[in-house]
């Protein structure tokens, strides 16, 4: 097949793109070439920043493919201009969604399936906070599910979603996991909120590129929406003594008032999957219709953490205020002592 993917060479789409040369496609990428990625040039680049419909057309102008992958839309306009230009040009239109499109409405409860979406969405955090960048990438995204499922309604657009919770891989640019990891090995405390505590039900990068992989092969899209997660459900502390066991480590977990870790400006750094926006989501209709089947949650850390081993990186901006962070902590528990 000739398979166009649209943004993420540094995570996910590198992986697909090389199991996709592994199986014998012609893959083509489209984005803004400000990274390096790390690919063989067989790959065919194209360049332009898809927020600009310009842009974008003058890229796309003449192109067919048999399948589009698109890991960077996020806006409803975005969804708009990518039908005008892909309608008649692409057999197959897989875009990754996220499990936020279920956190942003009102009366939902976890774990969310597919059929969790329709109803009112809550009214907005106070704006320029962090709740407010979260809730409005979950509205975005809601409306980048809507545009397509009206084209798929009124034109049979081929269409499909995979929605996904928080994303844990290997070549993570955020570093989230690297830095609980960083935080496991320097042996000191782990700063969490109290509040929430929900479960985690994270997927690991590598069952993302399987599901890509299984919707290709399974055909044209008919609006179809898979949310794509992981079988375990597990709590904060669990998932970190798994890493800690990793690691050599028994994680030395230290829970403050979320006020006065927000105060000290150490939230979401020293603690990011504490946040109410990680979703929680069932698999069952992924793995009946697809076949999926899901990476231990044991062993995919255990291949992340032997990444890190082999192939650390710089120091992430998060891990930076550490001994301030280490200094609270030690504050908090004398103040907590009788």
């Amino acid at each position: 097949m000739n398979i166009l993917i649209i943004g993420g060479t540094r995570n996910l789409g590198h992986f697909l793109t090389a199991a996709l040369l592994e199986r014998g496609h012609h893959v083509t990428l489209l984005n803004r070439g400000k990274s390096p990625d790390e690919l063989p040039p067989q790959v065919e680049r194209l360049r332009a920043d898809r927020t600009d419909p310009h842009q974008l057309e003058r890229a796309l102008a003449g192109r067919d493919f048999d399948a589009v992958v698109d890991n960077a839309i996020y806006k409803g306009s975005e969804a708009e201009t990518i039908i005008r230009l892909l309608e008649g040009h692409t057999g197959h239109y897989l875009f990754l969604s996220t499990g936020q499109v279920y956190l942003v409405r009102e009366g939902v409860e976890r774990p969310f399936d597919e059929d969790a979406y329709e109803g009112r969405i809550m009214p907005a955090p106070k704006i320029n906070t962090y709740s407010y960048e979260e809730w409005l990438y979950g509205v975005e995204k809601r409306q980048v599910e809507d545009v397509m499922a009206r084209a798929h309604a009124t034109r049979a657009f081929p269409y499909t979603s995979l929605r996904l919770p928080m994303v844990n891989s290997e070549r993570d640019h955020h570093n989230r996991l690297y830095g609980y990891w960083l935080r496991l090995k320097d042996g000191g405390p782990i700063l969490v909120p109290e509040t929430p505590d929900y479960p985690l039900r994270h997927v690991y990068g590598g069952d993302v590129v399987q599901a890509i992989l299984r919707c290709l092969d399974s055909g044209p899209g008919r609006g179809s929406i898979y949310n794509i997660s992981q079988d375990e459900t597990v709590m904060l502390d669990e998932f970190l003594e798994i890493v800690g066991s990793l690691v050599g480590v028994v994680p030395r977990i230290v829970r403050v008032r979320r006020s006065a870790l927000e105060a000290g400006g150490f939230l979401p750094d020293c603690s990011p999957f504490s946040e109410r926006w990680m979703s929680e989501l069932t698999n069952e209709r992924g793995k009946s219709e697809l076949g999926m089947v899901y990476t231990p949650l044991p062993d995919y850390l255990a291949k992340i953490v032997s990444h890190y081993e082999s192939r650390p990186v710089r120091e992430p901006a998060s891990y930076r205020r550490r001994q301030a962070e280490i200094s609270f902590a030690l504050q908090a528990a004398n103040s907590a002592t009788p």
